[in-house]
């Protein structure tokens, strides 16, 4: 096997964020870049020599480039077999449910998940662990680590491999196994959904579109709704995976799905609209002229498990990440179920899953998932729907939310986001709410009085790991809050995500425009943050 060391030096700003590690194409494009961080996994891992690996991703620009130089890497530090999604392709959820169904010792998946791709797009890189979650704190921290100082990596000086036909073939002492990208998932979502049920409300006349905006969930959305399901041809809309996403954003909101909400919003719209994201993760849901906060679809979904095959027996209990709205605290525990609050970032439902304490977990950045796999899981979120709405004949996508505000209340909410700011000037306004936030107990604000604030710390309750730092909280007596963080997902500058939620629990007072519920609130965020004066933007960028 021809091994090559090569001689390199340290990058700086390796740093895995919430998903990994996401830089601009050029940035990964310079000689060694890649390489660096791939090899500070290799010399960091313990155990996996010999073993099987997963290997995939969205699809985007430098894909292919960069799973070919993972692979000879992986072959040059001893790895057994590497599974790759024929294309180099698998979405986030199917690379965690191949992960899990081949048992293998980890992967990883080739993603800026939500991001711009192209050229003068984004790339990323994270490792997934055995469980099929994201690698946690200690693993991502130690390579980070021994990228501060690596002077050499490993690979194999060998030919490209074909990455487009099926079957296996070698790279020096290592197996390669080109597998089929989508059938794993599909096996694992017919074992969790009555697709007998849903082919009936589907033949029925109860239409559905799904827009997978040119990303990766494309062939995942039609091998199952439309082939398995037997929705009319197109219902899957922009279903083919394209390097730059056919130019547009990937990611499923308000904004950038503008087509499905044109679709949606429109005389004779279908019964569900959905989309999903570069990496297959997230998704939006909406009704016949009807949005569904995220925070809003991990409730509904949470209250109505038992009528989805998969969770008849009930659920072992929820987990929420800190910023999303507390609509799911109130099904807990009318159910009577534990009810955990983490930092924001998958990972940290990991351990609840594997100890078996939470089933359904969720984020308010368009993430719902279950323990079937360890990742956010678009699709997963949107056949769940399907299921619910074939369970409760007869109910449109809003009667079912109207119906959930009815008996829980509704949890008011809103998520404003500030892109591109300058990155100091982002860290002055979060150090200027640390500062000021602690302070503010008993005090009153425009009439809203505040119970605590904090920057919000999380200790693990399964392994006792400990998380500090993750987000401003201003929470007021009347159980609205304000909360600040900045995103860890972004590539040009910061981006401050502001989130906004009030109770209501008055139907009478249910059908009030978002906006306008939260008008006082949102005045109060702004002016508590100086965010004008201190980043010169009056108004965000996107409002969800």
């Amino acid at each position: 096997m021809n091994v090559s060391e090569i001689t390199t030096r340290p990058f700086e700003g390796q740093k895995p964020g919430t998903s990994g590690l996401r830089k601009k194409v050029d940035v990964f494009r310079q000689p060694h870049y890649l390489e660096d961080f791939v090899q500070a996994w290799f010399d960091t891992l313990e155990g996996y020599r010999g073993t099987t690996l997963v290997l995939g991703g969205d699809g985007r620009h430098y894909n292919r480039q960069a799973a070919q130089t993972i692979l000879k890497m992986a072959a040059a530090n001893g790895v057994g077999r590497v599974l790759v999604g024929q294309g180099a392709l698998l979405s986030t959820p199917a690379a965690s449910c191949v992960i899990r169904k081949h048992r293998a010792f980890g992967g990883f998946i080739l993603s800026a998940s939500h991001n711009p791709g192209g050229p003068d797009g984004d790339f990323g890189i994270k490792y997934n662990i055995t469980n099929g979650g994201p690698a946690p704190e200690k693993y991502t921290e130690a390579a980070y680590q021994r990228t501060l100082g690596i002077d050499r990596y490993r690979t194999l000086d060998v030919p490209d491999v074909d990455l487009d036909t099926l079957g296996e073939s070698r790279l020096g002492d290592m197996v390669v196994e080109i597998i089929d990208p989508v059938s794993d998932y599909v096996d694992l979502m017919a074992e969790l959904f009555d697709f007998a049920a849903l082919e009936k409300l589907v033949q029925s006349g109860v239409r559905v579109c799904f827009d997978a905006m040119h990303a990766i969930t494309g062939p995942y959305a039609r091998a199952i709704l439309e082939d398995r399901l037997g929705a009319p041809a197109g219902s899957v809309i922009n279903g083919v995976p394209l390097e730059d996403f056919g130019g547009g954003h990937p990611d499923p909101n308000l904004k950038h799905a503008h087509e499905l909400v044109e679709i949606m919003y429109s005389d004779g719209a279908p019964a569900l609209g959905a989309a999903s994201d570069g990496d297959g993760d997230r998704n939006m849901i909406l009704g016949d002229r009807f949005f569904v906060t995220p925070s809003d679809s991990l409730a509904v979904l949470a209250a109505n498990a038992t009528l989805i095959p998969g969770y008849r027996d009930g659920l072992a209990g929820v987990a929420r990440s800190m910023p999303t709205s507390g609509a799911v605290d109130r099904v807990a525990k009318d159910m009577g179920l534990p009810c955990f609050e983490t930092p924001t970032g998958w990972k940290f439902f990991g351990n609840l899953m594997d100890a078996g304490r939470a089933t359904f977990c969720g984020e308010e950045s368009f993430g719902t998932s279950s323990d079937h796999v360890r990742e956010k899981d678009g699709l997963w979120a949107v056949l769940a729907w399907l299921n619910v709405l074939a369970a409760r004949p007869g109910q449109s996508v809003a009667d079912i939310v109207r119906a959930h505000w009815k008996r829980f209340g509704r949890n008011y909410y809103s998520r404003h986001d500030y892109e591109g700011l300058d990155t100091g000037a982002a860290e002055d306004l979060m150090d200027h709410l640390r500062a000021t936030v602690p302070g503010l107990e008993g005090m009153s604000l425009e009439g809203y009085k505040v119970a605590t604030g904090d920057d919000f710390a999380y200790t693990d309750p399964v392994d006792g790991s400990e998380s500090v730092g993750q987000g401003v909280r201003v929470m007021f007596e009347d159980g609205s809050r304000i909360v600040y963080r900045l995103s860890g997902t972004g590539t040009e500058g910061a981006t401050l995500r502001v989130y906004i939620e009030r109770f209501e629990p008055n139907p009478a007072r249910h059908g009030i425009e978002t906006q306008e519920a939260l008008a006082d609130l949102i005045g109060i965020a702004r002016g508590l943050a100086e965010i004008e004066a201190r980043t010169g933007r009056a108004d965000p960028t996107v409002i969800t």
